[in-house]
């Protein structure tokens, strides 16, 4: 095994659409494993849905799906056709990890449920991610990080300023989160089946995965009385220190220094209130008992909206004190601190070069790939179905019968390449 590719040598063959479990995919193929992405014709949805996230969604320039499937190996297959299940079966029998999110009827109609391959194949890990989890009542509702993460979880229903409406949303939080759970499954899952013999099964939902990232402001809501009841508004924050307070030029600016009572002294200098300090009104204790939030966070507003939050930065960063300003996505893109851990990588695509993201894992005695784009919807499925010893004559006689296509088979639906360099030139004219 190469030092520099600790997953050199792990096989993985991903069944799954959309974003969880492709990150999760992409996981393992950032650290060396040989990762195969098994597609219907029809592709993963998110190869075509880029207009309505204000990206492209051409092939040749999908910066959506080349986050989640990079480095990956794609193929096409027809898993109706006995000789596509045929094909599946034997890249599991040489496979340490089988990763999906199909629903679980879907699944067993098709006899890839766990239960009907552990006998076949007893070393393979098995990974699952549902939106609710393979039991209790609404196990075969679908779900989405929208629906099952945001809104069963209970984020988009407390997370928001009372008095007005829920956030907005944005496709991958909760599938990153719920991803990035069942890779670290897989790789205790793998690390058994590798010292065992004897593979699992690895289950992950988006439901539990809401709630396990909210756990401990769940778990407090028990104690019905001792806090607030979400959503709350920044008005009357519990801890005024871990709060928003809006500069002079209209920036948010983020507190957070939840032992409240020790930097109270050394931030109402900073602020302009020495007046303040020592003045037993406002303690955490008194402020609480006498429900005086409102108040100081209004003291508090006051003085922070007759700064810049430029003006700010420097004096809390000179101070030491916990905060960060409210940045935009464009902000972040140019974040020098987001650029020196390396959390973007610069790629080259035909609109020019795009800040990519990279998934927050590294390893120091591991290589880190160069950036990567995900396999075109059926790139390699003749290499791949090569590598397993059908010959030239099979080949031919199953593309014509539908059992496998290429991506000079759904080219045509992908879009012109030619239309992306057009859209390169119509970019560099509005610059």
């Amino acid at each position: 095994m190469s030092v520099n590719k600790p997953l050199e040598g792990v096989k993985v063959i991903e069944m799954s659409t959309f974003i969880a479990v492709p990150a999760t995919a992409r996981f393992f193929a950032e650290f060396g494993a040989e990762v195969i992405k098994v597609e219907p014709k029809s592709g993963d949805n998110v190869r075509f849905n880029g207009v309505s996230e204000g990206r492209l969604g051409s092939p040749y320039e999908n910066t959506t799906f080349d986050l989640e499937n990079a480095h990956k190996k794609g193929l096409i297959l027809n898993l109706k056709a006995p000789e596509g299940k045929e094909v599946l079966f034997k890249l599991l029998a040489d496979a340490d990890v089988f990763l999906t999110n199909w629903r679980p009827q879907a699944l067993e109609k098709l006899g890839l449920d766990y239960e009907a391959l552990k006998g076949q194949f007893p070393k393979l890990v098995y990974g699952s991610l549902t939106g609710y989890g393979e039991t209790g009542p609404d196990k075969d509702l679908p779900g989405y990080d929208f629906t099952s993460f945001w809104a069963r979880g209970g984020m988009l229903g407390t997370l928001y300023q009372a008095g007005s409406e829920p956030n907005n949303l944005i496709p991958g939080i909760g599938d990153h989160t719920a991803g990035m759970n069942l890779a670290a499954g897989c790789m205790v899952a793998l690390h058994k089946a590798q010292t065992t013999g004897v593979g699992d099964k690895v289950s992950v939902n988006l439901l539990h995965s809401a709630i396990f990232a909210q756990s401990i402001a769940i778990q407090a809501a028990q104690y019905k009385g001792l806090g607030k009841s979400y959503p709350i508004s920044r008005k009357v924050a519990e801890n005024p220190f871990n709060n928003t307070y809006k500069s002079s030029d209209g920036k948010f600016i983020q507190l957070s220094m939840p032992p409240f009572d020790i930097f109270y002294p050394k931030f109402m200098p900073l602020i302009g209130r020495e007046d303040l300090v020592g003045d037993e009104r406002y303690t955490m204790a008194s402020i609480t008992k006498n429900e005086l939030h409102g108040e100081f966070i209004a003291i508090l507003e006051e003085a922070i909206a007759k700064k810049t939050a430029a003006e700010w930065a420097e004096i809390l960063t000179a101070a030491d004190v916990p905060f960060a300003v409210a940045a935009v996505w464009e902000e972040v893109l140019e974040d020098k601190q987001a650029w020196a851990i390396e959390a973007f990588e610069a790629v080259d695509y035909p609109t020019g070069k795009r800040a990519m993201v990279r998934q927050p894992i590294f390893l120091d005695g591991s290589d880190k790939l160069p950036y990567g784009k995900a396999p075109l919807l059926g790139e390699h499925s003749e290499e791949i179905l090569r590598g397993l010893g059908y010959d030239d004559a099979t080949l031919k006689a199953w593309h014509e019968a539908g059992v496998y296509n290429t991506f000079d088979d759904v080219k045509s639906r992908c879009g012109n390449p030619d239309a992306v360099a057009e859209l390169a030139e119509l970019l560099e004219a509005k610059k």
